[in-house]
């Protein structure tokens, strides 16, 4: 993607027109390219040049949109850090990626000039609205920098982003995205929702720190949406925003929409506006989809798939598709297979390791060899997720590699049996992983925040799920809840739950 040339089209074209909207104020298209490109020539006041790292790590805010787009115009990389991380995964995050500059906001128990004294790579550190502590004022940086484009030469495999993986298996891995790959969403929408344009409102509460959220970014570059921008997901805020400004389409995780099927305002929110909406980043419920498409019947409901290091969307369902529990096909210039433990393809209906192949494929994970090689076997890259094929060669997800319980030999998949208990309208969230058991290895044990006012008992679920389930899937323990500890995305962190 040319950064640079799409903002001046952008702006030339939708000079008046929102790009953004944040805390009910506007950003015009041509404001959003006057201070992307002042941002740009501050940096370079600085020293930034192509190739350098530019560490963001700020709440969503419209600072953050800038922080990407003017290291782009200047061939830079972008290193965009969770405002959730603590000091210690700061630290580890910039060293690793060689970010030579930051762009931040003070935080309590985060010492910016601390990060800066244990990260002898950082030589500046620029603050968003704020100012003194011996660190460079963001906005000041802003306003004092020439309104013009860099005129960066920039190649397509030159790298624009090192995202930092959740870290829930381990330490957090940079997967490299290059310019070439920055158009693979908006790509990816034109063939999926194929009349994506102008007119469309966007409502963002992902978080910029992660891919969800930067598709917003790169469809607003490519196609001129307005997007309605929140800080963070909250539920009610979230359905006031759609009927106050007609939104048109949104993406979420399913935690999202589990949450939204819990208010009662969603009954009666007017979701006339939304053309469609698009679930992706786990395993969903077809009945609670079902539940949530019944409230915006006019809407599409895209339920789709695919990983940071493929660049999602993957693979996403047609409109009209009566499959709501498969994710669809993928986009023509990918190629998706199911493979065996022993790197052979598998055919339809049988369940294996979902592997990836294409341009829009991650060349690896930054400074890390052994996971890259472990990753990209046989020329396909590992997702990690486990799928199966129908005979129309429609995807299904059936969970990740370690969401399989062995159970006396028989495997159960979590997500199965999350999707039973999700049938049961008195169970809000949930979420499986395996218990050791003495006798049988390992066996289900099942975490359930029920709806309020609910008073089911475990031995109520059990008897329900015998109605769904095989004897040996159903959950031999039950622990209720209130909440269900989630990471930024909205994903459950079932590695918390392992290891309390």
């Amino acid at each position: 993607m040319k950064i640079a040339q799409l903002l001046e089209a952008k702006a030339k074209k939708y000079p008046d027109k929102s790009a953004y909207i944040f805390r009910g104020q506007p950003i015009s298209f041509l404001e959003l390219k006057n201070k992307s490109f002042q941002l740009a020539n501050g940096l370079k006041s600085l020293g930034i040049k192509k190739g350098d790292k530019v560490a963001i790590y700020l709440p969503n805010w419209p600072e953050y949109i800038y922080g990407y787009l003017a290291a782009w115009c200047l061939g830079a990389t972008v290193v965009p850090l969770d405002f959730m991380l603590t000091e210690d995964e700061l630290v580890s995050c910039i060293t690793h990626s060689e970010a030579s500059i930051l762009l931040a906001k003070n935080k309590a128990n985060v010492s910016l000039l601390g990060i800066k004294n244990k990260c002898p790579g950082i030589k500046n550190i620029c603050v968003c609205q704020e100012e003194g502590n011996n660190l460079l004022s963001l906005e000041g940086l802003i306003n004092q920098s020439e309104n013009k484009n860099p005129a960066v030469e920039i190649r397509d495999r030159d790298y624009a982003i090192i995202f930092y993986t959740s870290g829930t298996t381990g330490r957090p891995k940079g997967v490299l995205v290059n310019y070439l790959q920055l158009s693979a969403p908006p790509k990816a929408m034109e063939c999926f929702v194929e009349d994506l344009s102008e007119d469309d409102v966007g409502l963002c509460s992902l978080p910029f720190s992660h891919l969800g959220g930067l598709i917003y970014i790169q469809n607003n570059l490519v196609y001129g949406i307005s997007v309605v921008l929140m800080e963070r997901f909250i539920p009610s805020e979230f359905l006031k925003n759609i009927e106050k400004y007609k939104i048109t389409c949104f993406w979420m995780v399913p935690s999202m929409y589990y949450a939204l099927l819990q208010m009662k305002e969603f009954e009666t929110t007017d979701l006339s506006s939304l053309r469609w909406i698009d679930i992706f980043g786990a395993p969903s419920s077809p009945d609670a989809l079902r539940r949530f498409h019944q409230y915006c019947p006019k809407a599409d409901l895209l339920h789709g798939w695919g990983l940071t290091e493929t660049n999602a969307p993957t693979t996403v369902i047609k409109k009209g598709s009566d499959k709501i529990g498969s994710v669809g096909k993928p986009a023509p210039w990918i190629e998706v297979k199911i493979f065996s433990d022993q790197d052979k393809e598998l055919p339809a209906g049988e369940i294996g390791e979902i592997v990836v192949k294409g341009w829009v494929v991650t060349d690896g994970y930054y400074k890390d060899p052994e996971a890259t090689s472990l990753a990209m076997r046989s020329g396909w890259f590992h997702t990690g997720d486990l799928g199966r094929f129908d005979n129309d060669a429609d995807l299904y997800i059936v969970g990740r590699k370690k969401e399989m319980i062995k159970v006396s030999g028989e495997i159960v998949f979590e997500p199965e049996v999350e999707a039973s208990l999700l049938k049961n309208p008195e169970v809000a969230e949930v979420a499986v992983i395996g218990a050791p058991d003495e006798l049988r290895g390992e066996v289900p044990k099942a975490f359930i925040v029920l709806k309020e006012g609910s008073k089911l008992s475990a031995e109520d679920l059990r008897y329900f799920l015998r109605q769904h389930l095989a004897h040996f899937k159903i959950p031999h323990y039950f622990e209720f809840v209130k909440m269900l500890p989630k990471n930024r995305t909205g994903k459950i962190n079932k590695e918390t739950l392992r290891n309390p």
